[in-house]
This record gives structure tokens, C-alpha cells and sequence, in this order.
């Protein structure tokens, strides 16, 4: 499937800047401690830059697909641009890593649409109902994204 979300035209500020790098930063060693952050299973998401061609690491709160895989929103906090991982992992779907309690796995991003990313929507609010506050600040859906582990 493809990578097709559009930005919406309003939602919440996108969290940006150094502050918002020191702490991706400390919540990324939390991560690789515990595997948890802000109440979430986390992992840390390495994708390449569509640009840039460099790694870019994410932190990034993950609920289980019924599959063994990892469901990840490209939420943003509800702003109304995607964040700039989801675009990453557009370009270079295949060329993705996660980090889970130390250790790391290669993993195949694919975006969720129709009756399958509807269900993970419903599992996701289940588990944690912030990610339906996100969906109401914004008019973009909040695109799901599975991630499978690659043999």
C-alpha cells in the first residue's frame, strides 16, 4: 500500500527545535533502558532522510499488530502536517530499523487504509485514548503505519 496521507489544514503546533531534540534525545536512552516512554511501549524508529540520505532516529510509542508486528500513528500531537519520519519511511519503506530494549531489527513500513487501518484505529484509542484527542485537533487522518519484521 501506498504512503498517501495528505497534511491536513489546521491541527495543534507540530513540537519542533532544540528543546524538542534534547528531549527525543533523553527519551531515546529511556527507551534503550526500558523499553517504555510516557506511559507507552516505545522503540526507537530509524529511517532515512528523504533528502538528505542520512539516519534519523525517532522515539516512538508502538501497540502489537495481531501479526507480531508494531502499529506506530504518525500523530504528530495532532498538528496538521505528517511529521517528517512518515515521509522518511514514504521514500524508503524498505530501509528501516527499530530499536526495542537494545535490540534492533530490520523492519518493512507499509501505511494501513480501509477495514485494516480502521480496526488498529479502534485497538489504538482502546489501549490509549490521547491518540483520539490527537485525531480531533487535526483534519488529516492521523496515518497508522505497520511495521514487519524483514527475515
Amino acid at each position: 500500500m501506498s504512503f498517501d496521507t495528505r497534511d491536513g489544514t489546521h491541527g495543534a503546533r507540530q513540537p519542533g527545535g532544540r528543546v524538542m531534540l534534547w528531549l527525543n534525545n533523553l527519551m531515546m536512552k529511556r527507551i534503550r533502558r526500558s523499553g517504555r516512554a510516557m506511559g507507552f511501549n516505545a522503540l526507537i524508529l530509524t529511517t532515512v532522510g528523504r533528502r538528505s540520505g542520512a539516519e534519523r532516529q525517532t522515539p516512538v510509542g508502538w501497540f502489537a499488530g495481531a501479526d507480531g508486528s508494531y502499529l506506530i500513528v504518525a500523530s504528530a500531537a495532532g498538528a496538521a502536517r505528517n511529521p517528517a519520519w512518515y515521509h522518511n519511511l514514504a521514500a524508503h519503506p524498505d530501509r528501516v530499523h527499530v530499536d526495542i530494549r537494545g535490540q534492533r531489527h530490520a523492519v518493512t513500513a507499509e501505511e494501513l487504509h480501509g477495514t485494516g487501518r480502521d480496526e488498529a484505529w479502534r485497538q489504538i484509542i482502546a489501549a490509549a485514548p490521547r491518540f483520539a484527542q490527537y485525531q480531533q485537533k487535526t483534519d488529516r487522518a492521523l496515518p497508522i503505519i505497520r511495521l514487519t519484521r524483514r527475515t
